[in-house]
C-alpha cells in the first residue's frame, strides 16, 4: 500500500472517532462566548463613554505591545487561509460533509471569533493606523503561505498541534502584559483566546496520539520532517504596505522576541513538551528509520536551546507602519 492510501486508510479509521472529539474539544454556538461579551455594546446608552474609558486605558499600553496585538490580529484574521488550507488534507471530504469536514468547519467557526475581537479592540482603541493593519490583512490571505506540509494529515496535525500551543503562548502573555498595565478588560480576551487555543492544541495532539496507535512509524517520519525543516509561523509572509513578501514577517519576531510575547526559547520549550505528551522515547514497533527519526527528535530541544542561546537581536526597533510612536506615549 503507498504512502497516501495508508495516510487515507488511517485517517478514515479516524473519522469513525471525529464526532467524540467535536463533543471533546469544541464548544457549541450557544454556550461559547461572543467578541461582543468583551466589547461596549453599541446599542447601550453608555456606548461612547465606555468606549472613551476603552481609549484611555489604551494609551497607558507601550508601543512594543501594540506591535504584539497587531501581529496576532492579523494572524487570526488570515483564517480562510487556514481554512482552505485544512479542507485540502487527504481525508477531508471538503465538496461533502464527512466527518473531517465537519471537524474543519466547526473549528474554524471558533478561531473566526478570534480576529473578530481582536479587530474590533484595534478599531476602538484609537492607538494604530487601521487601513495599514487592513491592508497588511489582505496582502496576507492573498499571498496564502506555505507550510511544507503539503496534503499530507501527519504533517499538518504535527503543525497544527505545534501551532495552536505557540499561539496560546503568544495570546496568554499579551493577557499578561495588558493586566500589567491596567487594562483588565482586555487582558480578561486575550485570556479566553488563549484558552480555545490551548482545547484546539489538545485536539490536534489527540489526533497525533491516536495515528501513533496505527501507524507508529510513518507517523515518527512525518514528525522528524516538520521539525527538521522547522514551523514556520502562518503569518511568515507578512508584509506592509508597499513592501514585498516576508519584509516585516523578521521585525515582528523580533519585537515579540524583546516584549517575551514568543521568543526562541518557546520555540524549544513547545518542542519538548510535544516529545513529552506523545511519549515519544516510549513509542513501540517502530521501523529502523523510525527509530533512527525517533533519536533525531529526542537530541533536538538540546540542541536547539543552544542556538536560542546564541540568538542577537538588533538594537535598534523597526517602525511598523500600523502602529506610529506618536499615537504611543
Amino acid at each position: 500500500m503507498s504512502i497516501k492510501n495508508m495516510r487515507l486508510e488511517v485517517m478514515q479509521f479516524l473519522e469513525n472517532k471525529v464526532d467524540g472529539f467535536v463533543d471533546q474539544f469544541l464548544i457549541p454556538v450557544e454556550k461559547i462566548w461572543q467578541p461582543s461579551d468583551f466589547l461596549p455594546d453599541s446599542q447601550s446608552e453608555t456606548f461612547f463613554e465606555e468606549v472613551k474609558e476603552l481609549q484611555e486605558i489604551a494609551k497607558d499600553l507601550p508601543y512594543d505591545f501594540w506591535v504584539a496585538m497587531v501581529g496576532d490580529t492579523i494572524t487570526e484574521e488570515a483564517l480562510p487561509t487556514y481554512e482552505s488550507w485544512l479542507m485540502e488534507v487527504e481525508g477531508v471530504d471538503n465538496e461533502g460533509n464527512n466527518g473531517w469536514s465537519k471537524w474543519v468547519r466547526q473549528w474554524s467557526g471558533e478561531e473566526n471569533r478570534h480576529g473578530d475581537l481582536l479587530n474590533k479592540y484595534l478599531y476602538l482603541s484609537g492607538r494604530v493606523n487601521m487601513r495599514e493593519v487592513e491592508i497588511t490583512t489582505q496582502h496576507l490571505i492573498t499571498d496564502g503561505f506555505d507550510i511544507g506540509t503539503g496534503k499530507d494529515p501527519y504533517k499538518n496535525f504535527v503543525y497544527t498541534s505545534f501551532q495552536e500551543l505557540a499561539t496560546y503562548v503568544s495570546h496568554n502573555r499579551v493577557s499578561q502584559i495588558a493586566k500589567q498595565y491596567g487594562d483588565t478588560k482586555l487582558s480578561k480576551a486575550c485570556k479566553m483566546i488563549a484558552g480555545d487555543e490551548m482545547r484546539h492544541h489538545h485536539a490536534y495532539s489527540e489526533f497525533i496520539n491516536q495515528i501513533f496507535k496505527v501507524d507508529p512509524s510513518e507517523m515518527m517520519l512525518a514528525f522528524q520532517y516538520m521539525m527538521k525543516q522547522k514551523i514556520t509561523m502562518p503569518a511568515h509572509f507578512l508584509r506592509e504596505s508597499g513592501q514585498s513578501i516576508s519584509t516585516a514577517f523578521n521585525q515582528f519576531s523580533d519585537s515579540a522576541q524583546k516584549l517575551g510575547v514568543y521568543t526562541a526559547n518557546d520555540y524549544v520549550e513547545i518542542m519538548q513538551k510535544l516529545l513529552d505528551k506523545w511519549s515519544i522515547d516510549k513509542i513501540a514497533g517502530l521501523t529502523d528509520e523510525a527509530e533512527k527519526a525517533r533519536d533525531y527528535l529526542m537530541r533536538l530541544p538540546a540542541r536547539m536551546a543552544k542556538i536560542s542561546e546564541r540568538l542577537v537581536l538588533p538594537e535598534e526597533d523597526y517602525i511598523f507602519k500600523w502602529v506610529q510612536p506618536a499615537l504611543v506615549r
